[in-house]
């Protein structure tokens, strides 16, 4: 039996995320630039 992992992250802070990809996607050429834009902060 595999073990599940504890999450990383607060779901808050993960709804966040999600939620400014899609508000700055528009800024960057592919989703993943954006994805990638928005982890370093």
């Amino acid at each position: 039996m595999m073990k599940q992992a504890s999450p990383k992250y607060a779901p808050e802070v993960r709804e966040r995320a999600v939620r400014m990809v899609f508000e700055h996607e528009g800024e960057h050429a592919p989703q993943w630039a954006a994805i990638s834009s928005i982890a370093e902060d």
